[in-house]
């Protein structure tokens, strides 16, 4: 980030840290001080490319690569004319195809690669699709706004949700402070013993207490378990089942009887197999397993048997 800087009047990030870089769509660097210079009638050329630009088009620099800004906005101009979704293609294998020549065109006026057949190539796309673009742009467009709709419901049943609890909240504070109010009446007016007076005010501090959480409103979380709503902590009760037993798997060769995996080493089977390494043993290669499946092959079908 530090040498990161105009290369017009050379000034960097290091020596003046609050220096806004900006980008246009040749994706070549200016900071914005320059921009205001070069572009003070509105347009121009580019320093180091001679490309016809709009200071209206520049943009505050977001990575610290110029050419991924570049693609970034490519790839939003691309998107609003290769439009298209799944569901218009036969298969999905057309789809990806189409995905691909998506990639392929940004690649391309990204990098400069093929610049007059590609943007020819889009023209072209977009004069014989224009209904199917214009289509989806209303699609998309109308999905936008059911969600946004969406969304301002469920801020709207949010904050409703919100206005409610603190009105319950401020009701059970007023019923707390009514009763304990009481409670310091009655201890200092009343001839009944302080004991009896504080099991009366127990008793009502309890029916207060069951009354407020009656009234209280119910929310009910995206998991569906309600606020309040006590979840059990007791162990998932153990069920009672048989032990796997393993069986080893029986291969049918139509050979000879192939040696088991514990008699290789010291038959000397193994002496010209690759000795395994500490990188084969953490993957589960073993060198009695190898050779045992080499000698299934070579004994499978040793021995003929007519149908």
């Amino acid at each position: 980030m530090d040498d990161q800087g105009c290369p017009r009047c050379k000034t960097t990030k290091y020596r003046n840290p609050s220096l806004k870089l900006m980008v246009n769509v040749c994706g070549h660097t200016l900071c914005e001080s320059c921009v205001e210079l070069l572009f003070v009638r509105g347009s121009g050329t580019c320093q180091e490319c001679n490309t016809p630009l709009r200071k209206s088009n520049f943009r505050v620099q977001l990575f610290e690569d110029p050419t991924i800004d570049k693609e970034v906005e490519i790839r939003k101009k691309i998107l609003k004319i290769y439009n298209k979704r799944e569901e218009d293609f036969p298969s999905l294998r057309d789809y990806n195809d189409y995905l691909e020549d998506i990639e392929e065109i940004v690649f391309n006026m990204t990098n400069n690669v093929d610049l007059e057949n590609t943007k020819r190539k889009v023209e072209q796309y977009q004069k014989l699709n224009k209904d199917t673009i214009q289509r989806n742009k209303i699609k998309l467009t109308r999905e936008q706004e059911e969600l946004e709709e969406a969304l301002e419901i469920e801020r709207h049943e949010n904050e409703q949700r919100r206005i409610l609890l603190q009105k319950e909240e401020h009701l059970q504070q007023m019923l707390k402070r009514k009763n304990k109010q009481e409670l310091l009446d009655q201890l200092e007016n009343s001839h009944l013993p302080a004991s009896i007076l504080l099991a009366q005010h127990k008793g009502k501090t309890t029916q207060i207490e069951v009354q407020i959480e009656k009234a209280r409103p119910t929310v009910t979380f995206s998991t569906g378990i309600k606020m309040g709503q006590h979840i059990s902590s007791a162990p998932v009760p153990k069920l009672e089942e048989a032990l796997y037993q393993y069986q080893p798997v029986h291969i049918e060769t139509y050979g000879p009887a192939v040696p088991e995996i514990e008699v290789l080493s010291r038959s000397g089977y193994l002496s010209h197999v690759r000795a395994t390494s500490p990188q084969d043993l953490a993957g589960g290669y073993t060198s009695s397993l190898a050779c045992h499946r080499a000698l299934q092959d070579a004994f499978s079908g040793l021995f003929w048997l007519p149908h």
